[in-house]
């Protein structure tokens, strides 16, 4: 409705009426146009109404949805089914083009507004949670792994020579198959211990940078989130380091967004030395379906020359989600879901720990990791050689998701290279531990119930071992032979 749609409507309706509606849906396009002239995520979150009104309004823009189109082309926009077309709020014809993930198509003004519009407010919420330097960002439809190879593929054509990434061990696959893939050979740098925590081994990067020649190393591929008892990379110095003797450096973020502690850690490393870019998921970090990631950088022609080595126009779904949920959110909505994780966080530690005390293990003191904590299972380990992998499948089957039970010795081989002490970032680590992690979102409620059902878990596997104790056959000691036979 325009205004000389509203002039006709007095006609019909009563002036005084329409006026208030008009003066209603100014109100919506006052935060549409704050949107577009400012290109940042709004401090107050929109209504539904709001968000579907937009939609509705980028939509009519794509070609598919011109009054009277002809399409005679092999993409049209065409949707087989009502549901599919409005699932997608008819926004079909994708982002990017053949050449660029980030180029505007003519035959969708729509989709390309909406994928430019994306980028600028996920770049304002990077500065917000502490990245404050970062220069330029696409968001791209493929997860956190995949993301990295195109990282790493984009800095194949700039170090042609490269064959190897230098990678402070954590056991994670995708990283690690994320090289593989690309076509470079990791080369695993082992984690030192410190107390309970797991850190970058500095010393053994330097020497493996020595000995392989810096020209022959494509980047350091190092990591912020993780599983306790691993920490964040030290980045101040690897980025340092990197700066130092001209190596790029990538930085996995999966899940730090959510972390001040692990963005100001990129923001320091950008600061006093080099940063190329820095991958971070977008369920992980924003509670939406996976399959998107945000690659971002502090050297905007970096990041563009990665989104142009995207082949091909790409889904559109992923920057769809995202713009969503943070329009509806607003910048100060995902603040107070960071600080809310903040408390889940110290929450959860003070249970786990009372839980740890309770049978005797203790939690494990990582204090440099922002998001995950571990819980010693020294005494289940005693009990039995079985219990400890027990005890992950009975959390399972009570419904308690995400917690992880990390038992000693367990060897994986990936990619022709295998690693000792698997899913403990070390080769033999002290103790065998249980994960949980206060990621965004996490509730009080959940903290509750998973520390419920752990104790409960727990107890049952104790009075197990004492039943089979209880229940073996006592032989009676030997009588003496007084026969003389």
């Amino acid at each position: 409705m325009n205004s000389e749609n509203f002039s006709l409507s007095e006609k019909i309706v009563s002036t005084s009426y329409v006026r208030q509606g008009s003066q209603a849906r100014r109100s919506h396009e006052q935060l549409i146009r704050l949107l577009l002239e400012q290109g940042k995520c709004p401090e107050e979150g929109w209504s539904e109404s709001t968000v579907e009104l937009f939609l509705s309004e980028l939509a009519v823009m794509d070609s598919n949805n011109f009054l009277g189109n002809c399409g005679v082309g092999e993409r049209e926009g065409r949707v087989a089914s009502s549901l599919v077309a409005r699932r997608h709020y008819r926004l079909i014809h994708g982002i990017g083009r053949s050449g660029d993930i980030a180029a505007v198509q003519p035959k969708a003004a729509g989709s390309s507004l909406l994928n430019k519009l994306t980028n600028s407010v996920v770049l304002d919420i990077l500065k917000l949670s502490g990245v404050r330097s970062v220069a330029s960002c696409f968001v791209v439809p493929l997860a956190t792994g995949m993301s990295l190879t195109l990282c790493f593929l984009t800095l194949r054509h700039r170090r042609p020579k490269a064959r190897y990434i230098i990678w402070p061990r954590i056991d994670q696959k995708s990283c690690f198959k994320a090289m593989i893939t690309a076509g470079f050979e990791p080369v695993v740098v082992e984690n030192v211990l410190e107390g309970d925590e797991l850190r970058t081994d500095l010393e053994a990067v330097e020497r493996k940078i020595e000995e392989l020649g810096a020209e022959n190393i494509l980047c350091v591929h190092s990591t912020t989130s993780c599983f306790a008892p691993r920490v964040p990379d030290r980045l101040e110095e690897l980025s340092i380091l990197c700066a130092k003797q001209n190596i790029p450096h990538i930085v996995n973020n999966a899940y730090g967004v959510q972390s001040s502690k692990c963005m100001h850690l990129i923001q320091q490393g950008a600061r006093v030395g080099r940063i190329d870019a820095f991958v971070q998921s977008l369920d992980k970090n924003f509670m939406v379906p996976v399959g998107g990631a945000i690659i971002a950088g502090f050297d905007e022609s970096f990041v563009q020359e990665i989104s142009q080595m995207y082949p091909g126009r790409a889904s559109a779904s992923p920057s769809l989600d995202v713009l969503i949920t943070l329009l509806t959110l607003g910048a100060s909505g995902y603040k107070k879901l960071l600080s809310e994780r903040k408390e889940m966080y110290l929450l959860l530690a003070q249970e786990l720990k009372s839980l740890a005390s309770a049978h005797g293990e203790r939690l494990l003191h990582t204090p440099h990791n922002p998001i995950s904590l571990a819980m010693s299972l020294d005494g289940l380990q005693a009990e039995s050689d079985g219990a400890v992998t027990q005890l992950g499948s009975m959390l399972f089957t009570r419904q308690v998701s995400g917690a992880r039970v990390i038992p000693l010795g367990k060897e994986q081989t990936i990619g022709g290279h295998t690693f000792r002490g698997f899913m403990s970032h070390s080769d033999a680590y002290p103790c065998p531990y249980l994960n949980a992690a206060s990621a965004v979102g996490i509730t009080r409620e959940d903290v509750t119930l998973c520390m419920k059902r752990l104790d409960k878990c727990l107890k049952t596997l104790k009075k197990e071992k004492n039943v089979a104790k209880s229940s073996s056959p006592v032989l009676p000691p030997c009588q003496e032979d007084t026969t003389g036979e």
